[in-house]
């Protein structure tokens, strides 16, 4: 297990290191100044994790940033220690120490402590950095493996599909006393339609494909969240169940985009169908044309709320998982690399040229093309420089045949006997905990009868 006086030490030589650099330097062209430069922007990162901390959490950020936040961190983070051959030892302690902390008692991702704010999407953001370690073959725990985890925290989720509204979906939400319970939403499917895209591909299992097809038809056929627009595939955000699922939010996020890409991405290397090659292709395009605006300089943007200024915190995340989905889909499907490969360069550059301001120099901003730091700071920041310098240097997921180790130690049926595979979980919860829930319940239906449904938790 870490030392933690061990690991500060670390982190205070680091950042000696770097107070004499006055921004982050990146070569597109080289993986020696990718890595220099994303160890960098793994330090800010850091900056922000609480486990190190005296009464902080294991696996958790400061606040304002939620649990599914630190989820989507040690994602980028696991491809960092990976991609960049990294041997130090103790970050390598901290990523394992983090990511099995948060498993939660059943080991599938579902902690009794988020009872109160974790959602499907939540869950499937996390899992999705678990699958990472997966085909990263990332040391595992001691007492369990990076995939039986996942394939249990799949298990819960899919078990969770609900028929009885819409003709099938996932809620945005698990337990019956968070705000968005009776919202469904692309996010969430779109982390189930992935995951079962992932695990067929490491596992060639048709099991899951057949999963991936479910939601991508539900999807496409039944409640029209990903549409056609004028000849434009298009990715809205998701509806409510009491209108039949037809009233939809038409609000476009890049990181549901990069997770339906990257699953279909995922689905044509395991499938060789066309039409997987064609689904990756018109999600490719519209993302060229939609969240690399040439208003904003042809920058990776988050076009919702940027422009507007009205990016929350989470918000202001999301082209870090966006960034992680295109990677793999250019690595996956080679000829991507055309349209999306430039694309990832000049933000990576401009990421890099954000990561000028604070005290440190180095702190990395949320507007790409404005060639400086532009006084907007936060996990988020961090995260989403570091997963598109992380996109250039993108190595192919391995297969289960990769790691012999655990081929015939795979239980298929993990999480299965748990009370978390039902929506409306029956737990014990306080008093308390209600009352807490019943704020942030008032809050976010605020949110949603606003027009506007996303990952708030």
């Amino acid at each position: 297990m870490l030392n933690p006086s061990r690991l500060a030490s670390t982190f205070v030589l680091t950042l000696s290191a770097i107070l004499s650099v006055s921004a982050v330097s990146l070569d597109v062209d080289s993986k020696e100044s990718v890595c220099d430069a994303a160890k960098y922007v793994l330090d800010g990162t850091l900056n922000y994790y609480e486990g190190l901390k005296p009464g902080g959490t294991v696996g958790m950020f400061a606040p304002p940033n939620y649990w599914w936040n630190a989820g989507e961190a040690f994602g980028g983070i696991v491809d960092f220690y990976t991609f960049c051959n990294s041997t130090n030892e103790t970050l390598r302690e901290l990523i394992i120490d983090a990511m099995y902390h948060q498993a939660g008692e059943n080991f599938n991702y579902i902690p009794s402590n988020q009872s109160m704010t974790e959602g499907n999407d939540d869950q499937g953001v996390w899992v999705m950095a678990i699958m990472q370690a997966v085909e990263r073959n990332f040391t595992n725990p001691a007492d369990h493996s990076w995939l039986s985890m996942t394939i249990a925290a799949f298990n819960t989720m899919n078990a969770r599909w609900d028929t009885d509204h819409c003709g099938g979906g996932l809620r945005w939400q698990i337990f019956t006393w968070n705000s968005g319970y009776s919202y469904k939403n692309s996010v969430s499917n779109g982390c189930l339609f992935h995951l079962a895209a992932r695990l067929a591909r490491y596992l060639g299992n048709d099991t899951y494909a057949d999963v991936a097809d479910k939601v991508w038809d539900w999807m496409e056929n039944t409640v029209e969240f990903l549409t056609d627009v004028d000849g434009t595939v298009t990715l809205y955000d998701g509806a409510n169940i009491d209108t039949n699922c037809t009233d939809l939010t038409k609000k476009q996020w890049t990181y549901t985009y990069g997770i339906f890409m990257a699953g279909a991405a995922y689905m044509y290397d395991y499938t060789k169908d066309e039409k997987w090659l064609n689904r990756v292709n018109d999600l490719m395009e519209t993302s060229a044309s939609t969240f690399f605006p040439k208003s904003n300089g042809g920058y990776m943007t988050e076009i919702q709320c940027f422009f507007s200024n009205t990016c929350n915190n989470d918000q202001r995340s999301f082209r870090s998982l966006f960034s992680r989905c295109i990677g793999l889909t250019m690595k996956l499907v080679n000829s991507t690399q055309e349209v999306l490969g430039p694309l990832i360069e000049q933000s990576a550059k401009g990421a890099a040229a954000s990561c000028s301001g604070g005290a440190d120099g180095i702190t990395c901003g949320m507007n790409w093309a404005s060639g400086n730091w532009d006084g907007i700071y936060g996990l988020g920041e961090q995260t989403s420089a570091l997963e598109v310098m992380n996109a250039l240097i993108v190595e192919e997921p391995l297969k289960r045949s990769a790691d012999p180790e655990v081929a015939d130690k795979i239980d298929y049926n993990a999480g299965l006997n748990s009370h978390d595979t039902v929506n409306q979980n029956e737990i014990t919860v306080t008093g308390k905990d209600r009352a807490g829930a019943g704020v942030l319940t008032a809050v976010v239906l605020g949110i949603l009868l606003g027009g506007g449904a996303w990952m708030i938790f």
